[in-house]
């Protein structure tokens, strides 16, 4: 059986699709006092939006995917995310720099997630 390789954009719409099939499955919705559901929707549309802004092979290959590929993802994703909240505010953009900093979030539980479930008996 042949496996084929997720792009990071494939790997982060299934997580994105499996997170909102969790929250829409609950019942009742439990309101939210300081509307994390609308600031969570908000994140999920603005991580789809910069699918269409990012840099890639033709074949879908992101830098994300080759900084993966050498194991770095978790530390970059953790240092994207830090960076985004350091300068917060500080460039006049301060929803966007929140948003950046979500995504960068997503995409580390991503990373983490992969990792922990990758054979740790691989010999590297």
């Amino acid at each position: 059986m042949e496996h084929e390789l997720k792009s990071a954009s494939e790997l982060l719409a299934d997580s994105m699709n499996s997170f909102e099939k969790q929250v829409e499955s609950k019942s009742p919705p439990v309101p939210c006092k300081y509307n994390e559901d609308e600031i969570l929707s908000s994140a999920v549309d603005y991580i789809r939006s910069t699918y269409a802004k990012h840099y890639s092979s033709a074949d879908g290959i992101q830098t994300l995917d080759l900084i993966d590929a050498v194991g770095d993802a978790p530390a970059f994703c953790r240092s994207n995310a830090i960076k985004y909240l350091a300068r917060y505010d500080k460039k006049g953009f301060p929803e966007s720099d929140i948003l950046k900093a979500i995504h960068y979030c997503v995409l580390l539980y991503h990373f983490s997630r992969k990792r922990e479930h990758t054979n740790t008996n691989e010999i590297i």
